[in-house]
């Protein structure tokens, strides 16, 4: 008879989906370990504390869903405030809102009714109407025409994923929602807005009562780690996983630059898009305006896109032909591989939202568990 191992479950990566898993399991009477390699938990939302600013280390997020389930799920945890994501975009000197509204027709053309706004977009998308594009560049005309593309499209897309526009794939950017409103509210769900003292609320709210060891590296020491529980959950890269046996899958990758300024309001706006390509960074995160701070100095982010090394952080999947060719032969393996459950954005190489990595980690749990543990949490 096989000895009893320690834990019911191993948890690799203490971010939104490792976090989620492991409440649901501990609800369902099981033991979990939860580990991370780095020094911290609650993955890539965790949030530092600058005298009172909370600091989102790794780029700016913003909670949004139409899931009334999953919304109230996060507000077990935190209380969220009504903060509403309006980003403005500096192009050529003149700052544009975003998404593309009516603000930003009339910032562009001086229109000021839908119907002038729709007119001019039909006039500019006109002599690219009918033809299949080839890339994201053609894509982009074919849906707001050159006005748009140029000025708020083509550099800071380039610059995000360090190629030309016509080497990218029309597919990066299927449809562009075009608003005939004066409304800068960037998403459309019905529910927006930022936990008040930051998302480490939720990741310690879901942990609370789960042992955690930071700094631990599952891939350095494997057989050790899975001997410790009867069932494993990866977050990991999934190819990482499997040595990169099959190819390694591509990503983008960012650097952040955080600085401390003592002034209270550095930019007025908690981002701002820097569309131009000789400007390095992307954007600027003023993070105290995420929360509607009124402390006296003010802590800002730069962001740099950068190309993936091994060794960086994964960011965005380049969910391209030849990538999703590997991907599918990992996800065959990891389906094959005995005693562990993959799951997340890096596991699943796939962009994710956080309320999605819930749900996802959500639906996990109710397959294992029963869907009746979602229903007690």
């Amino acid at each position: 008879m096989a000895a009893t191992k320690e834990y019911d479950y191993l948890i690799v990566g203490s971010g939104l989906y490792g976090a989620t898993f492991a409440y649901f399991a501990r609800k369902a009477g099981k033991k979990c370990l939860v580990i991370d390699k780095r020094d911290h938990s609650g993955g890539n939302i965790f949030c530092r504390d600058e005298e009172g600013i909370n600091v989102h280390a790794y780029g700016a997020h913003i909670f949004h869903t139409n899931d009334t389930g999953i919304w109230n799920f996060v507000n077990r945890f935190a209380t969220f405030n009504r903060y509403t994501n309006s980003p403005v975009a500096l192009s050529k000197g003149k700052l544009y809102n975003l998404p593309f509204n009516m603000n930003t027709f009339h910032q562009l053309w001086g229109v000021v009714t839908p119907e002038e706004a729709k007119q001019k977009i039909e006039e500019q998308t006109a002599p690219y109407a009918g033809k299949e594009p080839a890339n994201l560049e053609e894509q982009a005309l074919r849906l707001v025409g050159p006005d748009v593309y140029n000025a708020l499209i083509r550099e800071y897309t380039e610059k995000q994923w360090g190629k030309s526009a016509r080497e990218l794939p029309a597919f990066i950017i299927r449809r562009l929602p075009l608003r005939f409103t004066y409304d800068n509210n960037y998403f459309t769900d019905k529910y927006q807005g930022i936990p008040a003292g930051g998302y480490n609320k939720i990741t310690e709210g879901l942990l609370e009562g789960i042992e955690v060891r930071l700094q631990q590296d599952f891939l350095a020491d494997r057989d050790y780690f899975k001997s410790l529980a009867d069932t494993v959950v990866y977050t990991g890269q999934l190819d990482a996983y499997f040595d990169f046996r099959e190819g390694q899958l591509e990503y983008r990758s960012l650097r952040f630059e955080h600085k401390r300024l003592e002034t209270d309001n550095f930019q007025g706006n908690a981002v701002v898009n820097y569309s131009d390509a000789a400007v390095p960074y992307t954007r600027i995160i003023e993070h105290k305006h995420f929360e509607f701070g009124t402390q006296p100095h003010t802590v800002i982010t730069y962001e740099y896109p950068e190309t993936w090394t091994p060794g960086k952080e994964c960011y965005y999947p380049v969910n391209d032909d030849t990538n999703m060719a590997i991907f599918r032969t990992y996800d065959q393996l990891a389906q094959a591989e005995e005693g562990v459950l993959f799951g997340g954005r890096l596991a699943e190489y796939r962009y994710y939202d956080m309320h999605q990595v819930i749900g996802s980690a959500m639906t996990a749990a109710g397959r294992i568990f029963g869907k009746d543990i979602l229903d007690r949490h």
